[in-house]
């Protein structure tokens, strides 16, 4: 199967223990995911803190279904383990490398996996555009929670 990555980056004047506190806890998602507001009425299930912790999903067609796992947290990298299970089946791994640039936070947020030769034209075609919008408009996002 064809494997893919794609990672998006930004800085973030704010210090990097303060960006790392909004992306390793599941909670503090809600505060900048792209995804947040899909689905007004999302069911989400948080469990256990740091590495193994877990956020499940189940949403309408847009939010599908799935689960996060955190597999690896140090001061500079958070590792989650994506599974998807609605609309489709699949399986990535989501990297946030934090880097101090200055005063503040140089983010790489990288999604990688592999598709089957369908899903990889098709992540070509579509996938892939959408994927770089949410994870531009999640940074944003991540960069105004953590400067505000």
């Amino acid at each position: 199967m064809p494997a893919f990555a794609q990672t998006h980056e930004t800085t973030i004047a704010a210090p990097p223990a303060t960006v790392h506190a909004l992306i390793d806890a599941f909670p503090e998602w809600t505060r900048w995911s792209p995804w947040e507001g899909l689905d007004p009425d999302l069911r989400r299930t948080y469990e256990g803190e740091g590495v193994g912790a877990s956020y499940a999903w189940e949403g309408n067609k847009k939010a599908g279904e799935g689960r996060m796992t955190f597999t690896s947290i140090t001061p500079e990298q958070v590792v989650v383990d994506l599974v998807f299970l609605k609309p489709f089946k699949a399986q990535n791994v989501v990297t946030f490398d934090l880097t101090p640039d200055g005063p503040g936070t140089r983010v790489a947020w990288t999604m990688s996996g592999e598709r089957n030769l369908l899903f990889a034209v098709l992540g070509r075609l579509f996938f892939d555009k959408a994927i770089a919008k949410d994870f531009r408009r999640g940074l944003a996002s991540l960069k105004a929670a953590a400067e505000g």
